[in-house]
């Protein structure tokens, strides 16, 4: 149980799959000039990254690794999760068409998302157990929700203040994340057990 709990406050704190690992950027600057947008992104990336990373490690430990073919593990992993996200989009919204209507928008964008390879590739190198990576992707997920939306809360005040023009928009953006990522920092001494 101890293990779990390492896992989880280590991908949600200390390893921060954004602001330590650098990972995920791309929907974190884009995607984060809202609370509502990126509660939805960190949903959609948390349902795809559990269900992509138990695909994932059942596919190393049943058929790449017995046939010793890990050298197609990355082009593999990245088809796999390409065909999730396209599946899920369908079964989505044939379900539940609200449902659709909030997490279609983001989606596409996760397909691009080198977080979930990421997890992904991560779990098979630390060899984790299909129960230990299902908490890695998981807890990694809650991490890129709690940094999406830190930075949402962040832009949005950011709006409201007189910033000179040349650093408007990214520029300012990259610094309150680079400040942020070093707070985060700040985590790297716990130790759990």
């Amino acid at each position: 149980m101890l293990t779990y709990l390492a896992i989880i406050v280590t991908a949600i704190f200390v390893n921060n799959i954004v602001f330590a690992q650098f990972l995920g950027i791309c929907p974190f600057i884009g995607v984060s000039k809202r609370i509502d947008s990126a509660l939805g992104m960190g949903a959609a990336v948390t349902f795809v990254m559990a269900v992509a990373t138990t695909v994932t490690t059942l596919l190393q430990d049943l058929i790449l690794d017995p046939l010793g073919l890990g050298y197609i593990q990355t082009i593999l992993f990245i088809l796999v999760i390409a065909i999730l996200v396209q599946m899920l989009e369908i079964i989505i919204r044939k379900i539940s068409p609200s449902l659709y209507a909030a997490l279609g928008v983001f989606l596409p964008l996760i397909t691009t998302n080198c977080a979930v390879l990421g997890v992904a590739i991560i779990v098979t190198q630390r060899h984790y157990t299909l129960l230990a990576s299902l908490t890695y992707a998981i807890a990694t997920a809650i991490g890129f929700t709690m940094a999406l939306l830190i930075f949402a809360g962040i832009r949005t005040r950011l709006d409201l203040v007189d910033i000179p023009r040349p650093m408007r928009g990214v520029p300012i953006a990259l610094i309150t994340a680079g400040l942020i990522a070093m707070a985060f920092m700040g985590f790297s001494g716990i130790t759990i057990g």
